[in-house]
């Protein structure tokens, strides 16, 4: 007789997990069917920008502002410029960055920057320093 209630509750718990297993599989395979579409931007946004990765360090930093402005005019994070302070690599790469970015038509891969660069759709800009937005 306690055989039989286990095996019940055995068959119950069976049947109760399978909708659940079947919602997970079918999520993956959405996942993995529309994988190429998580990578991509759209252009027709309020505005996407490209910033570099905080945790990036300062050499990969400066690499990019160099890469960066030697492709585009960086005068923006120049001394006296309207980006220029805070001085720091990081907000400079930000600033270069997304120059290029925007420069480059928008498309992810011109914001990789060897997986140091970041696609935010929240506007970076700050006081005086208008990050560019080409639409």
């Amino acid at each position: 007789m306690a055989k039989q209630s286990c095996r019940r509750v055995f068959r119950r718990q069976t049947k109760s997990n399978m909708p659940k297993v079947h919602i997970s599989l079918c999520f993956i395979i959405f996942l993995y069917l529309s994988s190429e579409d998580f990578m991509k931007v759209d252009s027709q946004s309020q505005g996407n920008w490209c910033i570099a990765n905080p945790i990036t360090d300062n050499d990969r930093l400066l690499k990019n502002i160099d890469f960066a402005c030697s492709k585009i005019d960086c005068r923006i994070i120049m001394e006296g410029g309207s980006c220029y302070d805070p001085n720091t690599p990081l907000n400079h790469a930000s600033v270069a960055m997304n120059l290029y970015y925007q420069a480059q038509g928008r498309h992810y891969w011109n914001c990789n920057f060897e997986s140091s660069g970041l696609i935010t759709v929240v506007d970076p800009s700050y006081g005086c320093c208008k990050y560019q937005y080409r639409k």
